[in-house]
């Protein structure tokens, strides 16, 4: 049985852009500067779901502190 990478929750760098609404090139320097959850698989930076989810709650909840 054959999954896609996306079913199986890990996300490219223009799948990460068009889920947060940015530019792929912010998702890109956010992962050389280890600001958010990734990880490269030859050469190619990958983000697992879980992990972007995750880390949207930490900013979010950051966000409302914040406020």
């Amino acid at each position: 049985m054959s999954l896609s990478a996306e079913s199986e929750g890990i996300l490219t760098i223009k799948e990460v852009a068009d889920y947060l609404k940015v530019t792929e090139r912010t998702i890109y320097r956010l992962s050389q500067a280890k600001k958010i959850p990734s990880f490269k698989v030859g050469g190619m930076w990958r983000y697992p779901r879980k992990d972007i989810d995750a880390w949207i709650a930490r900013q979010t909840t950051v966000t409302e502190i914040a406020q």
